[in-house]
């Protein structure tokens, strides 16, 4: 039982930890900037290199983000968590990012461009099945790929992506439908044996 109260103790300390470190922030303390900095790079950094799938991509949407967080910081009002306020800002700038990096590398390959394999084909291994899997994420649609990343990877409600994307629930539960949909089409040689 203490364990669990010390947890729960622990989360109320984050969220009120996070609000000190604005308020110090917003005074000019450098300090609680690298603190705040510290305590929430790595989910937004994972977050960004799931959208981007590119580590270097990703480095640079992570350092984008801070810098319009600490921008922005006045304009942080406490309704939501700071992690849901920064992921928010991380999601927006890795989306606006891959779209101009898609423009510029005129990559816009699609999951139905992805060719059928021949009936014969050997059996996949499960090395395979991982390069296909994360093929298949990165082929995704813009629209798709952020719903799918943050629900079932990331572990987001439809109402937080909602809130992240500025799409209604409905829609990220459509999309979300749809790319599970998608991904199961590419995937289905690793299924086995499939009925018509």
């Amino acid at each position: 039982m203490p364990a669990v109260h010390q947890m729960a103790s622990a989360r109320s300390d984050d969220v009120v930890t996070d609000q000190q470190l604005v308020a110090r922030c917003l005074a000019g303390d450098h300090a609680a900037e690298r603190a705040l900095y510290d305590a929430h790079v790595e989910r937004v950094y994972r977050l960004a290199f799931r959208l981007a799938g590119d580590a270097d991509l990703a480095q640079d949407f992570t350092q984008e983000t801070f810098i319009r967080a600490f921008d922005r910081l006045s304009q942080y009002r406490g309704d939501a968590s700071l992690a849901t306020w920064l992921h928010t800002i991380a999601t927006s700038v890795s989306l606006n990012g891959m779209r101009s990096v898609t423009r510029l590398r005129n990559r816009s390959a699609s999951i139905d461009d992805v060719p059928e394999l021949p009936a014969a084909a050997p059996r996949e291994s499960p090395h395979d099945l991982r390069e296909k899997l994360h093929a298949s994420i990165d082929a995704l649609s813009v629209k798709l790929r952020p719903v799918f990343v943050m629900h079932d990877v990331e572990g987001y409600t439809h109402e937080e992506i909602g809130l992240a994307l500025g799409i209604p629930t409905g829609t990220s539960k459509a999309r979300l439908f749809d790319a599970r949909a998608k991904l199961r089409a590419a995937l289905a040689i690793f299924a086995g044996d499939r009925t018509a």
